[in-house]
């Protein structure tokens, strides 16, 4: 029979009972950094977030259900509830980093030192295919093409009065490797983007905006405000809209890009040619913002468009522009050339948009500084020399000899110490010359008085 005065045994505790809460074992340690760390890698700062989400959430519901501490080792369904709560605090930060942005606006093109036109909105600024970038996309991209618009129309240029197709143009333009870049400027050497070169009133990039979107409407006889563009290089439709956050999305793209034109050629050109290369409606085209800043500065070797079936009409505007304006083609961008034309052999060339002389503003070029030759050096001063004494010229004292020229001067260059003029007291000693000298050692301190004066 039980002693019902003796102590009754101990309840048993829980084995996680010993351990602090919130210190795993290390089982669970590792199966916690690892699902931690695989999402950091994955995900990057949104990943390490999820993982401790997870790792956060299982332990507090396993809690919750069975009442037992768990992988997390926590204490009661109080502390678990608790966990889930931060838990599902930590979704909104993961899931505000793992959700993808809206469309961000293609990168604001470098800005010109004076405005372009009076118009200060973005839509005027120079068009990013200015910038050094390195293309992002290949001559033949793996991404798959974006379904072009049957019955969108190719922006209208004339064709070659001399009925040449591009790629026997090709053959015409010279070959050569690329010169070096140095001393390329969009401003100083094409010119302020957009101006009014043809003379009608309007700038360029209204010009070509009215030129190739549709349902255009227009603030005064210029100025486009809304529209609708069929990007030529993707085949998809795009709504214009003028303001400071839209305008970037329609872009006027040269075709043969300025700095490809530098490096082609364009230096040995004057200024008035540089600047109507810029503006000639055969080297721009309306297109989209993004497109327009992955292709950058790139030739036909290292950019073509997305939309294939535009791409043998993009190849014939580049011919036709470079040998409309003498530039050069380096040889893989010929081969590429030749290896988009070969599916469209009979595509015609087009010819240049400007017979006539734009109306451009000459510029007259900085002269080379002319270099003066650097003036002789002065000569070095003369040190003036006394005459000479006259020789065997008799002189009553050193005083005479000092006057006449004939003692030596003192100076700092040749180190002679000129005699200086005795002291008053030897003056007066040799006026009691005149008496008996002393004797004894006076006499001969005297005597050494004496020879000191004269």
């Amino acid at each position: 029979m039980p002693n019902p005065s003796a102590p009754s045994a101990p309840a048993a505790r829980p084995a996680s009972a010993g351990r602090r809460p919130f210190l795993p074992s290390w089982p669970w340690l590792v199966v916690i950094a690892t699902v931690v760390i695989a999402f950091t890698i994955v995900e990057g700062l949104a990943g390490l977030l999820i993982g401790v989400m997870l790792c956060a959430l299982g332990a507090a519901v396993y809690t919750l259900v069975t009442n037992k501490p768990g992988m997390m080792n926590l204490p009661s369904r109080a502390w678990a509830g608790a966990v889930l709560a931060a838990a599902l605090a930590l979704s909104l930060p993961a899931s505000m980093l793992t959700d993808p942005p809206d469309q961000a606006p293609a990168a604001a093109p470098t800005a010109s030192p004076t405005p372009a036109a009076v118009d200060p909105e973005p839509d005027e600024a120079e068009a990013p295919d200015e910038r050094e970038a390195k293309p992002t996309s290949t001559a033949e991209p793996e991404t798959e093409d974006a379904a072009p618009d049957p019955e969108a129309p190719s922006p209208s240029v004339p064709n070659d009065p001399d009925g040449r197709t591009a790629l026997g143009l090709l053959e015409t333009i010279p070959v050569k490797g690329p010169a070096a870049a140095t001393g390329y400027d969009r401003v100083v050497q094409f010119g302020e983007s957009w101006p009014d070169t043809d003379g009608n009133g309007c700038d360029t990039r209204n010009d070509i905006l009215v030129r190739d979107l549709q349902d255009v409407d227009r603030d005064g006889s210029c100025r486009v405000i809304s529209g609708t563009l069929v990007g030529p290089y993707t085949g998809k439709q795009i709504a214009f809209q003028r303001g400071q956050d839209t305008s970037h999305l329609v872009q006027i793209d040269h075709v043969v890009a300025l700095q490809n034109a530098w490096i082609t050629g364009a230096q040995q050109t004057t200024y008035e040619v540089r600047v109507a290369f810029a503006n000639d409606p055969l080297n721009l085209l309306a297109v989209d913002g993004p497109t327009n800043s992955s292709k950058g500065s790139s030739n036909a070797a290292s950019w073509l468009p997305p939309n294939k079936a535009f791409r043998c009409d993009y190849v014939a505007r580049q011919i036709s522009v470079k040998a409309a304006y003498g530039l050069w083609v380096v040889p893989p961008e010929k081969e590429a050339m030749q290896r988009v034309l070969s599916a469209c052999p009979d595509q015609p060339a087009y010819a240049s948009g400007y017979d006539a002389a734009p109306n451009v503003e000459p510029r007259a070029e900085p002269e080379p500084p002319v270099e003066e030759p650097a003036p002789a050096p002065a000569p070095a001063p003369q040190e003036e020399q006394p005459p000479p004494a006259p020789e065997h010229v008799h002189f009553e004292n050193c005083t005479a000899a000092r006057d006449a020229g004939a003692a030596p001067r003192a100076s700092r260059r040749s180190g002679i110490r000129a005699p200086s003029r005795p002291r008053r007291g030897r003056r007066r000693l040799r006026v009691e010359l005149g008496g008996s000298p002393p004797r004894g050692p006076r006499r001969l301190a005297h005597r050494r008085r004496i020879s000191n004066v004269i």
